[in-house]
């Protein structure tokens, strides 16, 4: 098991050094996109007031400043690349939820739900440039490659986001096309996430490719944990719907899984999802949940979590890394790995 109150501390401290630089930069932005962004963020409620919390896991900025320490530099180096990779992630979040139709996230509404679409897409926009900008403001010289690696990692990012779009409209989607489609949806930006603070320490591109290599492959078992909670997460943990990732029809890993499984449940499953156009009831809902579980998707599922784990930490050791920091790396991929929402 994972030494929760070590991966705890890690965040902790991520949140406390990324914090006060992620609302300086938010804080650059203009009045009315800057409030929607503070709200999105759980700093404020919807009329702007101040409220507790500690928003986002906070994951991400963490792998910046651990491989930036991996990279036998302080952690405050890969500070602005924690802020920046924080910062796309959050667009992507506000573009999502609109795209995906999710009218709440960590059990508040969505900006869109209560701004309207224009808004969130705009606030988004502005959160993209605005990673970029701290990057590039930043007095350490490996800043412009730094962003460079950004703007890469966000172009996958992308292209992975548009196919798990597209995919949603078709009936058949091979296992190959969904590894990919999540490898670059999640796997890009986490590669970037777990490098940049190595970029920023000026790591020789040995480290750079291993800590990123580490990175893609958290970032395939982070999206197959949230496949699984995506249809079995209990919704007073995850914030969601259960079985929202089938009500949507999307084409997550156990799903794609179980209709490739070419077995009776497997075509009673694509006759539930795709006999009709309209909305799926609850009862038709339940039915694919248990018909994905039925023919192994689930199971998979979670064994490819497992899979790219392991590649994960074997990726770890393929360079010289400062040894409390790699230690703490893997630690934080476990954690990752066993997360409940």
């Amino acid at each position: 098991m994972t030494p929760i109150s070590a991966v705890g501390d890690v965040l902790e401290r991520a949140r406390d050094v990324t914090q006060p630089l992620m609302r300086e930069a938010v804080g650059r932005l203009a009045p009315s996109i800057r409030d929607v962004v503070s709200y999105h963020l759980g700093w404020t409620d919807a009329d702007g007031g101040p409220v507790e919390g500690k928003g986002g896991k906070g994951i991400r900025p963490a792998l910046a400043l651990l491989s930036a320490e991996a990279a036998w530099a302080e952690a405050d180096v890969g500070a602005p690349g924690g802020v920046a990779i924080e910062l796309v992630h959050n667009f992507s979040l506000l573009h999502d939820d609109l795209m995906d139709g999710d009218r709440e996230r960590r059990h508040r509404s969505t900006v869109w739900a209560l701004w309207g679409p224009g808004v969130a897409i705009l606030a988004g926009d502005a959160l993209s440039n605005l990673a970029t900008d701290v990057l590039l403001k930043t007095d350490n010289p490996a800043g412009p490659a730094a962003a460079a690696a950004l703007g890469e990692a966000t172009a996958e990012m992308i292209a992975g986001q548009a196919d798990d779009l597209a995919f949603e409209k078709r009936q058949s989607v091979s296992i190959e096309e969904c590894m990919a489609m999540s490898t670059a949806k999640t796997g890009a930006l986490l590669g970037c996430a777990a490098s940049i603070g190595a970029i920023l320490a000026g790591a020789s591109p040995t480290t750079v490719r291993a800590l990123r290599d580490f990175g893609r492959h958290l970032g395939v078992a982070f999206q197959a944990v949230d496949d699984l909670l995506g249809i079995w997460g209990d919704p007073a943990t995850t914030g969601k719907p259960a079985g929202n990732d089938i009500r949507q029809r999307k084409k997550s890993m156990p799903i794609v899984a179980a209709l490739t499984a070419g077995d009776d449940e497997a075509q009673e499953l694509q006759s539930v999802l795709y006999s009709s156009d309209g909305a799926l009831g609850p009862d038709e809902v339940a039915r694919a949940t248990w018909l994905v579980e039925a023919c192994g998707g689930r199971e998979w599922t979670a064994a490819r979590a497992k899979a790219h784990l392991d590649a994960a930490l074997g990726s770890l050791e393929r360079a010289r890394l400062s040894a409390v920091p790699r230690r703490a790396l893997a630690d934080l991929a476990v954690y990752v790995v066993e997360r409940e929402s």
